[in-house]
């Protein structure tokens, strides 16, 4: 049913685009005919953002990977630097939040581990929808803040980090075994909102895959045992997606390129102050609206830096311009 949802969206957008072209360029034809400048610019305005939607339905049609119709996890956590760091990683979950909720996704909040003063040390998002993991794929690594710390009395320039990880939901498809002698799974309070109960038992689940050192949690549900269930989802979910980017890896001959997702090595800058502009350093792509970027709108982004791991360099994001 995924699947056949995918090919109609796709064919119906095909039939869209053409019916909204053909009726621009009689529009234009008419106008020129009548002499009504008015209705000539009109259609040109409206064929400027259908330009613009064309470049997008380019874009998706580039997501064929196995996983990319998939739903997706989304880890965001917290760089070294205490509180400013915290509170810049709970600004991500909420850009990445609202992202979701603009392309009519669904987003539940698998777990998440409060700052001691503000913000958050860690938390992971679940976000369902058409193609979550290809477009969001794009965003792990490192993000790096710089703006004036609401926390510092003397009101100075502060640099943040944290980092995002996405990884793809995997259906019963896909069969990942795992040995339960390789893991050690711990049980913990939760934390944040909840009330009473999720202070009182030990219904958190954490679970560390050994051999890869891979950690997933999960403190959703009030009960261990779907807490549980759910993080081995998890957990094979990340070994999946260690398994995909090995593949890509050993494909790919443009490695060089690749940023990769460690300290010290920032795919995207938000600069606060003393200017303001967000920039990507994989392919260039700015914005001086930093506000509308936290706010969500990610796309220009993420449609250039799919166009990079598909055709690659900066050179191949302005060619499909």
């Amino acid at each position: 049913m995924r699947e056949r949802q995918s090919l109609d969206d796709g064919i119906n957008g095909l039939i869209r685009l053409e019916t909204q072209l053909n009726d621009n360029l009689e529009l234009i034809e008419m106008g020129e005919e009548e002499g009504d400048d008015g209705i000539v610019r009109e259609a040109e305005a409206a064929l400027k953002e259908l330009r613009t939607e064309v470049t997008r339905q380019q874009i998706e049609s580039l997501l064929s990977g196995e996983a990319d119709g998939n739903d997706t996890y989304v880890e965001v956590h917290s760089g070294a630097g205490g509180t400013e760091s915290q509170d810049w990683a709970n600004m991500l979950l909420r850009m990445y939040t609202r992202w979701a909720e603009r392309h009519r996704m669904k987003v539940e909040l698998m777990e998440v581990h409060d700052g001691e003063e503000a913000g958050i040390k860690s938390a992971t998002l679940l976000i369902k929808g058409h193609n979550a993991y290809g477009w969001m794929k794009t965003e792990s690594g490192v993000h790096r803040l710089v703006r004036i710390s609401p926390y510092d009395s003397q009101a100075r320039r502060h640099t943040s980090f944290s980092s995002i990880w996405v990884y793809p939901v995997i259906d019963d498809s896909i069969e990942i075994d795992i040995k339960e002698s390789d893991c050690r799974i711990d049980t913990y309070r939760s934390s944040g909102a909840g009330g009473q109960h999720v202070n009182t038992t030990d219904s958190a689940v954490r679970i560390t895959h050994i051999p890869t050192n891979i950690v997933v949690q999960c403190q959703q549900e009030r009960s261990q045992h779907k807490n549980k269930a759910k993080a081995w989802d998890m957990l094979r979910a990340r070994l999946y997606e260690a398994e995909l980017k090995k593949r890509e890896d050993a494909a790919s001959e443009t490695e060089a390129t690749k940023a990769e997702i460690g300290w010290g090595h920032q795919i995207r800058s938000y600069v606060l102050q003393p200017y303001q502009l967000v920039k990507d350093l994989r392919t260039g792509t700015e914005s001086t609206n930093p506000t509308d970027v936290l706010d969500g709108k990610l796309d220009p982004f993420m449609e250039a830096a799919l166009a990079q791991r598909v055709y690659g360099g900066k050179e191949a994001v302005e060619d499909i311009d």
